[in-house]
């Protein structure tokens, strides 16, 4: 289960990188004009995907908190990452990129106003996917690796911490037999037998 869910973080982040790749990418071809041009290209299906891609974000960050509760007790992230940040990086652009391809061919089909063809995905400015993939896929794969080296160190840290619950112990030995004067029975008002008569 906890492996799935780390499995599933980095899926619930990547339409939230996409997105921002779709949006850096007018703002940067068409600066203030951007808003104009998503509207005149059909671009207004977006703001109902905002809630949906919230919510994913929502859930990723829930699932991290979750693992980072486990990690204060102890216990160690059941997946890692074999591949270096560059490597994980090179593969985030190349996952956005081709969303954003996906996204531009299927808006350039469906929606009236959209450019079709390859000058509906990288004309009019639309090369900007590239370094726009590029910028949101390097903040991505720090987000995946660092929350995952966060995660490891801190319960690496609580693992070899010693408990709050444990008894501090006492460089002292305890006395073998620890002589005190016996008092005589009477002392204690326990004599063992009832007054003479």
């Amino acid at each position: 289960m906890a492996a799935r869910l780390h499995r599933a973080i980095p899926i619930a982040l990547m339409p939230a990188g996409a997105f921002g790749v779709h949006e850096l990418r007018y703002l940067l071809a068409f600066h203030e004009r951007a808003g104009a041009e998503l509207a005149r290209e059909g671009h207004a299906y977006l703001h109902s995907l905002v809630p949906w891609i919230v919510l994913a974000v929502a859930l990723a960050a829930g699932a991290f908190l979750r693992a980072l509760g486990r990690a204060f007790a102890g216990h160690r992230t059941p997946a890692r990452y074999t591949m270096s940040l560059t490597a994980l990086w090179v593969l985030c652009v190349a996952g956005l990129v081709a969303i954003y391809i996906c996204q531009e061919s299927l808006e350039g089909l469906l929606a009236s106003g959209h450019p079709t063809g390859l000058s509906g995905i990288f004309g009019y400015g639309g090369w900007w996917s590239i370094p726009a993939a590029a910028a949101v896929g390097l903040v991505l794969a720090a987000i995946f690796h660092g929350a995952l080296w966060v995660l490891d160190e801190i319960a690496t840290r609580r693992a070899t911490a010693p408990s709050l619950n444990a008894k501090p112990r006492s460089n002292a030995a305890a006395p073998a037999e620890l002589l005190l004067p016996r008092l005589a029975p009477l002392a204690y008002g326990w004599s063992g037998r009832g007054p003479p008569r």
